[in-house]
């Protein structure tokens, strides 16, 4: 991974302080939460620590809603009270998701945890260069870190929901980004930008639509949810690509579109400490309407409750399966069907 910021960028500078009453406060914030990422060994690229240390989270949330007894109370910079505001800013530099847009009492997008953002951005493994795009615009800092490392020009967002791009345009102008900010259907990609030598989503999908792929230049890589796990993978060209699971959990708003709901698996019967395991609830999830859940269960025991590295994916001409330990080994099962092509 190339250290360092793009020596490609010709971005203007940025100055979202000159402004921001709040970003003397908001600098020693950021600082407290760069310290403790690193300190988890969170950030081991110095280019994604100086865009962590950069970027002003805050101005990416101006408002969120966190989860109290029977609903979510709001917290914003816009507050009356002074101790609010206090509560608002320190928030918004917590290692936590934040809850940003609440529909009908359910919430339909969130600000990403941020470690587990440095996790999916460090797997992407960008040089500089290339160029990038982000399903699932959020609240805009995504797509602002990746501009930081790349520059503006070389990334695109995508989101389904207008309200959702227009908030993240007006956020990444007010924090001097600039990426190229796209209303459509994230799982169609955006072939108008294609092509791309890396993918992220920040949303997640029941399998990996194959609208990306043929977007991607060989060689390029894709870092996407998946089940309750994140899976990167290899492209090596529009019909193949392949790679394994990261070992962070991760559970992430489904991607609104084109692409299916996933089957609920079914739970009844299982013992209660299988359910209560994230690995097994990962297995399970995974190989929902393919795998049996006794099956899988079995299986899950028979081989010592293996963690999310030893699980990966393989997408080749049209079809997409996962797999345990080896591509053409013995336990392998179709992602997004109904059908199992081998258990042992």
């Amino acid at each position: 991974m190339g250290e360092g910021v793009s020596r490609e960028r010709q971005d203007p500078p940025r100055n979202p302080s000159q402004d921001d009453p709040f970003a003397e406060a908001a600098g020693r914030a950021r600082r407290r939460l760069v310290a403790g990422l690193d300190a988890e060994g969170a950030l081991p690229d110095p280019a994604w620590r100086a865009a962590f240390a950069d970027v002003p989270r805050h101005l990416f949330v101006p408002y969120y809603h966190v989860g109290t007894y029977g609903g979510y109370e709001r917290l914003g910079r816009d507050d009356p009270a002074p101790e609010a505001r206090r509560r608002w800013l320190d928030g918004a530099y917590e290692d936590r998701p934040l809850g940003t847009l609440l529909r009908g009492g359910e919430l339909v997008s969130t600000a990403s945890q941020p470690s587990l953002m440095a996790d999916m951005l460090h797997a992407l493994d960008v040089r500089d260069g290339d160029t990038a795009l982000e399903i699932g615009a959020g609240t805009g800092y995504n797509a602002a870190l990746l501009s930081h490392r790349l520059g503006d020009t070389r990334v695109t967002t995508v989101d389904i929901d207008p309200d959702v791009t227009d908030a993240a345009r007006a956020r990444l102008h007010e924090a001097g980004y600039h990426p190229a900010v796209v209303t459509g259907d994230g799982a169609r990609g955006c072939p108008d930008r294609a092509p791309f030598d890396r993918i992220i989503a920040t949303c997640a999908v029941p399998s990996v639509p194959g609208a990306w792929l043929a977007q991607c230049r060989p060689g390029a890589v894709v870092v996407t949810p998946l089940s309750t796990g994140v899976l990167r993978l290899r492209v090596e060209d529009a019909r193949h690509a392949e790679g394994r699971f990261l070992h962070t959990s991760a559970y992430f708003i489904p991607v609104r579109g084109s692409l299916p709901a996933p089957p609920e698996p079914r739970t009844g019967g299982l013992p209660r400490g299988a359910l209560e395991s994230e690995l097994f609830r990962f297995l399970l999830t995974l190989a929902s309407g393919a795998l049996d859940p006794y099956e899988a269960y079995a299986l899950w025991q028979r081989e010592g409750r293996p963690a999310r590295e030893r699980y990966g994916v393989t997408v080749r001409d049209g079809r997409q399966w996962a797999w345990l330990d080896d591509p053409e080994g013995p336990y392998v099962w179709e992602v997004g069907g109904e059908g199992r092509l081998g258990i042992g």
